[in-house]
C-alpha cells in the first residue's frame, strides 16, 4: 500500500520528524559535551515521543486510507483480513 498524504499532514509529519532529527542532534551533541545524565536522558525521551507520534500519524494515515479504500487493497490481491493483520503489525512495531 502506497501512502498518499495531503499537503498538510505530510508537512506535519516531515516537521516531527525534523524536530526529532533536531533532538537526536542535541544529544549526540551533550553526550560529546559531557552534560548531566539527566538532561541527556530528558532529550532522549523527547526525540523518541517525536518519533513515535510521527509514525502513528503515519500509521493513522495509512488506516484511513485503507478504511475507505478497502476495494483497491482486494484488487491487488490482498483481503481484508491480511490488510488489517499487516496494518496491526506495523502499529504494534511502535508500541
Amino acid at each position: 500500500m502506497e501512502l498518499q498524504f495531503e499537503g498538510g499532514e505530510l508537512k506535519a509529519v516531515l516537521n516531527r520528524l525534523r524536530r526529532a532529527q533536531g533532538q537526536i542532534s542535541g544529544v549526540i551533541r551533550m553526550i560529546e559535551e559531557g552534560r548531566d545524565c539527566e538532561d541527556v536522558i530528558t532529550q532522549l525521551a523527547a526525540a523518541s515521543r517525536a518519533l513515535d507520534r510521527a509514525g502513528f500519524a503515519i500509521i493513522a494515515t495509512g488506516l484511513q486510507q485503507c478504511l475507505t479504500d478497502v476495494e483497491k487493497g482486494a484488487r491487488n490481491g490482498e483481503s481484508t483480513e491480511e490488510m488489517r493483520a499487516r496494518l496491526e503489525k506495523l502499529f504494534l512495531s511502535l508500541a
